[in-house]
């Protein structure tokens, strides 16, 4: 009985964990792109389908769908902060590609409400 209770909590773990986004990129340093406009506009222009990607901008762009509409559910802590900081930096300050975002992701603002509550939170 105890091992088919361990089996169980270890395929559940293990399920959960695949429910994840790889965290390969998660020491990506933001500030940087942040601070320089080409790398900024690069990796906009992946994202957005206008440029090549790199093989980070290649994962960022096969998730940034998914991590709208639930609110970076299947992020890790370290992508939620980053994703965060990203995104509130473009509202504030690249306000034209947070407009070409949206209207790219979320044409009809259906999930506006879910990641504006997700940017407002600070954990």
């Amino acid at each position: 009985m105890k091992f088919l209770v361990l089996s169980a909590v270890l395929v559940l773990a293990a399920f959960a964990a695949a429910e994840q986004y790889t965290d390969r990129y998660d020491d990506l340093n933001v500030d940087e792109i942040i601070a320089n406009k080409k790398l900024m506009e690069a990796y906009m222009n992946c994202v957005l389908g206008k440029g090549k990607c790199t093989a980070e901008g290649k994962e960022l762009k096969s998730h940034i769908q998914d991590g709208i509409q639930t609110a970076c559910e299947k992020c890790t802590d370290k992508q939620r902060q980053k994703a965060r900081k990203v995104v509130n930096h473009l509202k504030d300050n690249e306000k034209d590609y947070w407009e070409q975002l949206k209207a790219k992701f979320d044409p009809e603002d259906k999930y506006k409400e879910t990641y504006e509550a997700f940017l407002a939170k600070n954990d």
